[in-house]
């Protein structure tokens, strides 16, 4: 047996963590460059601490998914200001951002050639720029995780930057900064963190490290994503969701994904729908497609096995099969009421050239069982039909 396992430097975690942060950052710089989501207000507790400490700061707001726009304007203005450490807070978009700025700040060339499916994939070869990331909603772990998803307009697909060096110095994950998201963000964001964890742990690079994390995340997911959304003030709740979403992105880094992801970035380029979203969208009909492929092509395969497991730890019920867990899956994604795909903007007429991107995309290796054009083309009509 061989495996590695990296993630970030440091992870704090825990209720009213995000007050340590201060005293982190003056460890590591005088001049950060803060990564801010849509909603720049929750930065504040972060930009109080480095006012106290007497770091010099600039900050950079992105106001949706980050594109390779965006980054190059962050950039320059991050080079400008002579900055030596990057902070990101926000959701995975702000963090994914903060780790393509820390690189691009000290790797030279163009950003696009570092990219993955439509650049050339270039290694990062310099140490990025010292990277706190402090999450605010509960669904990527991408404070733990080595790449960045960027928007590519002109291909209309959304591609990541790899490289073990991205990873963060320190990861702060504070539950209480989650307190605020409303149900719609829980669902998604948690959907999302359900789907890693799901993918991570039947991964076919998955190894032992990974299926204990997996396994503890799907079971405080279970237990606490619909608790989460009906009540967000619920702090075992939140606290269950924060560290589902951390074990995903941990499990993610170190294993790999599949189909639900594989079609995220096509479809979030194309679309320009959150990636959560999709995510959400896509699962029950990912999982059902997986379970029936590998029912049909291999009976006796550990991945079958795995989405039995599953179904035990999200029912609470030891004897579950995997069609128990698909069911329960489709009961939670009925009650947070997920959007379809149609309502975010995918059409029929989409479908081919959705599927041709998914076969490409790097997380598709992962998937469990290798599937045909015309399942992911079932995949997308079942989602597309599949009522709110």
């Amino acid at each position: 047996m061989r495996f590695e396992f990296a993630t970030a430097a440091r992870i704090i975690f825990g209720r009213g963590a995000v007050r340590k942060l201060g005293p982190l950052a003056v460890e590591i710089g005088d001049r950060a460059f803060v990564v801010t989501g849509r909603s720049a207000e929750r930065a504040e507790p972060v930009l109080e601490q480095l006012s106290e400490q007497k770091i010099q700061y600039t900050t950079f707001s992105v106001p949706g998914e980050p594109t390779t726009t965006i980054v190059k304007q962050a950039v320059a203005s991050g080079r400008a200001a002579g900055s030596d450490l990057v902070i990101s807070i926000g959701g995975g978009s702000a963090l994914d951002a903060g780790k393509a700025i820390a690189a691009m700040l000290t790797n030279a060339g163009e950003l696009e050639d570092y990219l993955e499916v439509v650049g050339l994939g270039k290694p990062i070869t310099q140490n990025p720029l010292p990277h706190i990331a402090v999450p605010t909603t509960a669904g990527t772990g991408a404070e733990v995780t080595r790449n960045a998803v960027l928007g590519v307009p002109e291909h209309k697909v959304k591609v990541s930057m790899r490289s073990g060096l991205m990873l963060p110095r320190a990861a702060v994950v504070d539950p209480e900064l989650t307190y605020s998201m409303p149900p719609a963000i829980t669902a998604a964001t948690g959907l999302d963190a359900l789907t890693q964890l799901m993918e991570a742990y039947v991964s076919n690079k998955a190894g032992p490290l990974t299926d204990a994390i997996c396994r503890e995340g799907l079971e405080r997911a279970g237990r606490s994503l619909r608790a989460a959304y009906q009540d967000g003030a619920n702090g075992d709740a939140r606290e269950d969701m924060a560290l589902a979403s951390l074990f995903g992105g941990l499990a993610l880094a170190n294993a790999k994904l599949g189909a639900v992801h594989g079609f995220a970035g096509p479809l979030g380029g194309m679309i320009g729908a959150p990636h959560g979203a999709i995510c959400a969208k896509l699962l029950p009909f990912v999982m059902q497609a997986n379970i029936k492929a590998l029912e049909n092509r291999a009976p006796r395969s550990t991945a079958l096995a795995r989405y039995d497991r599953i179904a035990g730890l999200l029912t609470g019920k030891p004897n579950a099969r995997a069609l128990d867990g698909l069911a329960w899956v489709q009961d939670l994604h009925a009650a947070l009421g997920a959007p379809g795909l149609v309502e975010v903007g995918l059409e029929e007429r989409d479908f081919a050239e959705v599927v041709a991107k998914t076969q490409k995309s790097s997380s598709m290796k992962g998937n469990p069982v290798a599937l045909t054009d015309d399942e992911l083309t079932h995949i997308l009509n079942q989602a597309n039909k599949a009522a709110n």
